[in-house]
């Protein structure tokens, strides 16, 4: 980890030594992103300028920009400032032509910058025969002088997502794709012999990996497989990029610690402290239902915003005490990225209301990653911006011995402004029963998001909400898609005990991925702290915001 900030600190140097350097004298020309551009790639308004009157600006090129699948082609706008037209090659290179073969480009490749400003773009269409990230080269050579064979060489990376669904949009007339085509056999006897090859190299591959699994595997729990949704991690960093956060210095806070009590008779003081009138409530609309839990949009006083959680009139006893239980959890918790109580009604014991503060069109985290339009919308700048605010509110509970427990994008909400606050998991069991399975001790438990120990000892601590902390980022990375969805609930401790772990999204970026990566360290020493994660989120956050 220090190697990695000591990068960050250096290009930041290196970038603000370039922004408050003396004008240079007008060059040869300017090459650079427009604003459309850099907003389609990385959701900032702003231009990225490569070369800015004849000054080459060695930071941006350095920067790996993704391209998100959805996006089929890529940008540039030049303009040359000699006072004529100056000569450029241009040549594009893939590192995996069957997944991306060679881009195309809608200029010629060897020609001449003109004078006025000029977009050209290069097209990145995938093949789709599976998903990958292909790292793209591009190099521009520009001729300055040819007398004294003075040239520029420009080189500028992307990696580009490709995604199997890209498939059904191929353009097969394409000679690069043609030949990873394969012809069908003609003539029946050639069918019938290619098919009993096919049958017998399956069943030959299947008793080869029958035989690999070993005896004791065979007898407890089926050898994990390596999936689009998770892959194995080293446990003993540092190897490779992951490196062990144990070597970052711990950021202690001065924050007083206080353990919170669990007792019935504190459970009873928070309520008396928090009691409001009943008839001071009114419900507006239904914002989420389960089988017999309600989040209602309402008002208090007639001009407070509220959320409030309540249960159906048929909820058992044990889920009304659930319900106060767990929305008592973060009581006096006074952060601005910390959803707290804000009253609760027991006027009728079998229905009790719990109020929450709600502003700016507030819902359900979850809820709003899973809308069509927020794949489409959201970036990856607004989605460290929402880590980060995550982070931080989960340092404040630490700092005062508060461990949440059921750290998820479920238990969180999400305003227009995307302001983002940790809220209590009162009522999740029941509005996202999908997410907690039941492991034969009668207790549904978030078993996809919980560490290692916590799944075998039932033991939760800082260090099991760092675990959860880097699932949940996993879920922003993916829109809310379901963690280890084709891992069975039982086979999970066996999972992570063989050092498998969630596979790195497409679209997310390998330094994001590796802050994920560290709070998945199999030894709870091992994990960073939310100090930590909050140093790592904002040197990451505004090493790419300025880029730009």
């Amino acid at each position: 980890m220090e190697a990695v900030l000591g990068k960050f600190r250096i290009l930041t140097i290196g970038l603000l030594l370039f922004a408050f350097a003396a004008p240079p004298a007008r060059g040869h020309l300017n090459l650079y992103l427009n604003l459309q551009e850099v907003m389609r790639l990385l959701g900032v308004s702003a231009e990225l300028y490569y070369v800015r009157e004849g000054q080459v600006n060695d930071y941006a090129l350095n920067f790996v920009v993704p391209v998100p699948a959805n996006v089929r082609d890529i940008a540039f706008t030049w303009q040359s400032l000699a006072g004529r037209p100056l000569p450029y090659s241009i040549n594009v290179q893939s590192s995996d032509p069957a997944v991306l073969p060679r881009p195309t480009l809608n200029i010629s490749q060897i020609g001449e910058i003109p004078t006025n400003v000029q977009t050209f773009s290069i097209g990145m269409k995938c093949s789709g025969i599976r998903p990958a990230e292909v790292e793209v080269t591009i190099t521009i050579e520009v001729i300055l002088n040819r007398a004294s064979n003075n040239i520029t060489e420009l080189v500028f990376r992307r990696k580009k997502i490709c995604m199997a669904a890209d498939q059904d949009d191929n353009n097969v007339d394409d000679p690069m794709l043609l030949e990873t085509v394969v012809p069908p056999p003609a003539g029946l006897i050639t069918l019938i012999v290619g098919g009993i090859l096919a049958l017998m190299l399956v069943v030959i591959l299947i008793v080869i990996a029958y035989c690999a699994r070993g005896p004791s595997k065979r007898q407890n729990h089926g050898q994990p497989m390596r999936t689009s949704s998770f892959q194995r991690l080293q446990t003993n960093p540092p190897c490779g990029p992951y490196i062990s956060p144990s070597i970052i210095a711990p950021i202690h806070s001065t924050l007083p610690r206080k353990i919170e009590p669990q007792q019935p008779e504190e459970l009873h003081r928070r309520i008396s402290e928090l009691t409001v009138e009943r008839c001071r409530v009114r419900l507006s609309s239904l914002l989420q239902e389960g089988t017999f839990g309600r989040v209602y949009k309402g008002t208090y006083n007639e001009n407070q915003d509220v959320l409030v959680k309540t249960v159906a009139q048929h909820a058992s006893q044990m889920q009304v005490s659930l319900l106060l239980q767990e929305g008592m959890s973060l009581y006096g918790a006074l952060h601005p990225g910390i959803l707290s109580v804000l009253g609760v009604s027991i006027e009728d014991h079998t229905t009790p209301f719990v109020l929450y503060q709600a502003m700016n069109n507030m819902r359900n985290l979850k809820m709003f990653l899973l809308e069509p339009s927020c794949s489409r919308s959201i970036t990856t700048i607004q989605i460290v911006m929402m880590s980060s605010q995550l982070a931080m509110a989960l340092g404040h509970l630490h700092s005062h011995g508060v461990v949440h427990k059921d750290i998820a994008t479920r238990n969180c909400v999400i305003d227009d402004q995307l302001r983002v606050k940790l809220s209590d998991s009162s009522l999740s069991r029941d509005l996202f029963p999908a997410d907690y399975n039941c492991l034969g001790d009668s207790e549904n438990r978030p078993v996809k998001w919980m560490s290692l120990e916590a799944l075998q000892k039932k033991q939760f601590a800082e260090a099991s909400d760092s675990w959860s902390f880097g699932v949940l980022m996993w879920e922003l990375c993916t829109f809310a898609k379901q963690p280890y969805a084709e891992v069975d609930p039982f086979e999970m401790e066996h999972y992570l005990k063989d050092g498998y772990r969630l596979a790195q999204p497409f679209n997310c970026p390998d330094e994001l991925f590796t802050i994920m990566a560290y709070c998945w360290a199999l030894l709870p020493a091992e994990r960073p702290s939310f100090a930590q994660l909050q140093v790592c989120l904002t040197d990451f956050y505004t090493q790419i915001t300025r880029y730009v």
